[in-house]
């Protein structure tokens, strides 16, 4: 199962992730991403990779995909 992990000091607060996909990610109150799941299914792999390499920070990455 591909895992998600996040780079919170790359995060910049874009937020496009959130938009992408927001069962997975959210935005903190200092407008850092926060993941809401680290274990993708297969079923969502490729949308939560879509929404990961969206990221302009790229602070967000999924591995095992």
């Amino acid at each position: 199962m591909p895992i998600l992990k996040a780079d919170a000091a790359a995060c910049q607060g874009y937020a496009s992730c959130v938009i992408a996909a927001d069962d997975y990610f959210d935005i903190d109150d200092d407008g850092l991403v926060v993941l809401l799941s680290t274990e993708v299914p297969e079923a969502d792999r490729e949308r939560v990779d879509r929404a990961a390499r969206a990221c302009p920070a790229a602070a967000l990455r999924l591995e095992g995909a």
